[in-house]
């Protein structure tokens, strides 16, 4: 399959260098992102209390 879409890419021209930044941009991107379970409480909740009793 590998091979297959190597000839592919020789037929449309797209180049290795440019193969290389596919990978890397998925490699970035399909990466988990933070976790985002905190930002279900309301902010003026997880924020500190600021004023000094």
């Amino acid at each position: 399959m590998r091979r297959l879409q190597q000839w592919f890419d020789l037929i449309a021209g797209i180049s290795a260098a440019e193969q290389q930044r596919l990978e890397r941009a998925r490699a970035i991107f399909s990466a988990r992102g933070p976790d985002v379970a905190a930002l279900q409480l309301p902010a003026c909740w997880r924020r500190r209390v600021r004023v000094a009793g």
